[in-house]
């Protein structure tokens, strides 16, 4: 499994990038709004992440029309070449994924709840296709039960190009842990998760454990 960082905060994705395990960044408008970001300073922030994080790095088209969608994901594709333009999945979506995908331009089609969407967006020339796991939750239902059957069904066919799913709206541990072993390509997760997903009770009692031995023996 591939780890992205499911946010816009530079310094989140720095200190991420530096312990080695970071493959990609996904943003949306609200975690740039989150960030207190301006219009005028967007397509400088998309650069400024690709350049801390050389894997893909998501960024979302606004328009609603398959032409406005193209137009926006063509100028955020010429921001960086680890650009992926983020577009969701509805009929126009579908369309402009088409077009995207028509001029080499990589697609990752967000917003995905059913097996029919991910199985569309994949036809439609997606590269990433994003299951969103805890809005699921949000409203009572199993959320990795709807991801393991897009994860069976994406992996039942042959789309002609490479299609990975990225498991978004990451809650906490076990989401990822359901998703690794379901087999999902990649977690893209809150820098919080990340964290936690590194910690663990019995990691630091050993830590401890052997860093207090060691005084004994400097100390012998």
């Amino acid at each position: 499994m591939k780890f992205f960082l499911d946010t816009a905060n530079l310094r989140d994705i720095e200190e991420a990038a530096s312990w080695g395990v970071l493959a990609g960044v996904t943003t949306n408008p609200s975690l740039y709004a989150r960030e207190g970001g301006r219009l005028a300073d967007f397509h400088a922030h998309i650069q400024r992440i690709c350049e801390i994080c050389d894997g893909p790095v998501s960024a979302e088209t606004v328009g609603l029309v398959r032409d406005e969608i193209v137009r926006e994901g063509v100028e955020l594709a010429a921001l960086a070449p680890n650009v992926v333009v983020k577009v969701p999945v509805m009929p126009e979506g579908l369309a402009a994924t088409r077009t995207l995908a028509e001029k080499g331009i990589d697609v990752n089609m967000t917003l995905c709840f059913t097996v029919p969407q991910a199985l569309l967006a994949a036809r439609a020339g997606a590269r990433y296709v994003s299951p969103f796991v805890g809005r699921f939750d949000d409203i009572s239902e199993d959320g990795l039960e709807h991801l393991g059957n897009m994860v069976v069904a994406l992996n039942n066919y042959d789309f002609g190009h490479p299609v990975e799913v990225i498991t978004a709206s990451v809650r906490h541990n076990q989401h990822v842990v359901a998703a690794a072993l379901m087999g999902a390509d990649i977690a893209t997760v809150p820098f919080g998760v990340l964290e936690k997903l590194v910690k663990h009770p019995l990691t630091d009692r050993g830590l401890e454990a052997f860093l207090a031995d060691w005084e004994k023996v400097k100390n012998a």
